[in-house]
């Protein structure tokens, strides 16, 4: 693999942002970079995301906007897309020097932050689900070739589930590489609003989701 740009959607992140971006800095190889996309943030994370990254776009807020505007800023062979709750390592960047020669796309298994057990549950059934169905959510840090993410449209113009959508087209020209070792994401959902009530929240709107509802409105239950 040649070089990375990381594109990391931000919007009011500044309590752990430095952690993250600081991260994803020292697990970059020289050639890559790393940009961050501020959807109109009031708590100085642009500011921060100024002492870490190769470039800070400023986008209208959404995720999907603003990955596609980070991809349309970057310059690198390869798209990966980390969320601003998640933390890179070396090793992940490693990873992806070892994919197959006609790999196009892929993501990584996923690991929760936090000591529950339940957490643990909770990573390994998303990983073994994506594995099954070849869909990938954001949390797993999707990867993407510049120029099979430009002949399938980049991100849907919708406010959830734009991981899904990307997936599903991507998955028409092959299956995602599924590597390891895991990414560790925040737990902060769960914590927030309880693990059962957040994995029922979660299912029931990816069942909507593919039963056709619009996403804007699944959006709006999502986030209250």
């Amino acid at each position: 693999m040649n070089s990375v740009s990381v594109i990391v959607p931000v919007l009011n992140e500044a309590a752990q942002l430095a952690e993250v971006l600081a991260s994803i800095r020292r697990a970059l190889q020289e050639e890559d970079e790393l940009i961050v996309v501020d959807g109109g943030s009031l708590d100085g994370s642009a500011e921060i995301a100024e002492r870490f990254a190769d470039r800070v776009v400023h986008s209208p807020p959404g995720r999907a906007r603003q990955m596609n505007a980070g991809a349309a800023q970057s310059s690198g062979e390869w798209l990966w897309f980390v969320h601003a709750d998640s933390q890179l390592l070396p090793a992940h960047r490693a990873a992806l020097v070892s994919l197959p020669e006609k790999a196009s796309w892929g993501r990584f298994d996923v690991r929760l932050s936090g000591q529950r057990m339940m957490y643990a549950v909770i990573a390994t059934l998303m990983n073994l689900r994506s594995r099954f169905t070849a869909i990938a959510t954001g949390d797993q840090a999707i990867f993407v070739r510049r120029d099979v993410f430009s002949v399938v449209g980049g991100f849907a113009d919708q406010p959830l589930m734009e991981d899904i959508a990307l997936s599903a087209r991507l998955r028409q020209r092959s299956r995602p590489c599924c590597v390891g070792p895991a990414v560790v994401t925040s737990s902060r959902r769960w914590q927030k609003n309880g693990v059962w009530r957040t994995i029922w929240l979660m299912w029931t709107l990816r069942w909507r989701y593919w039963r056709g509802e619009d996403p804007a409105r699944l959006h709006r239950e999502y986030y209250g």
